[in-house]
């Protein structure tokens, strides 16, 4: 295994959690009453519960750096998330700061920045 750090958000309800981000490709590796790992190919995010969690004063985030940020959107915009609200997909857009950008934001009111480097 090579080094590495993994974001840990909260989960109002990991059914809930876990659901969403099957939709989106993760599968689950990791599953107890305290704890649980989803991953799709070499991202993973891990999981606390955290039911009294409000989701739209949630402040937990995370940086999702990948290789083409766009075809990750392709395939999550598949499965129609709204572009406003909570859950609510933001398509990519370059950035000034040289990345092209898309978010996400979970069930639990968690912010994945997706990005990948402009040329």
């Amino acid at each position: 295994m090579s080094d590495r750090i993994t974001a840990n958000l909260p989960a109002r309800s990991f059914d809930d959690t876990e659901r969403f981000y099957r939709a989106l490709g993760f599968d689950t590796r990791f599953r107890d009453e305290g704890w649980m790992i989803l991953g799709r190919g070499s991202l993973e995010l891990e999981f606390f519960p955290h039911p009294e969690l409000v989701a739209a004063q949630s402040w937990f985030s995370a940086c999702v750096r990948v290789a083409d940020v766009d075809a990750l959107f392709d395939d999550w915009a598949a499965i129609g998330l709204p572009q406003e609200g909570i859950p609510r997909l933001g398509m990519p857009a370059d950035e000034p700061f040289g990345f092209r950008m898309g978010v996400v934001i979970d069930p639990n009111g968690s912010l994945l920045r997706c990005l990948s480097e402009l040329d």
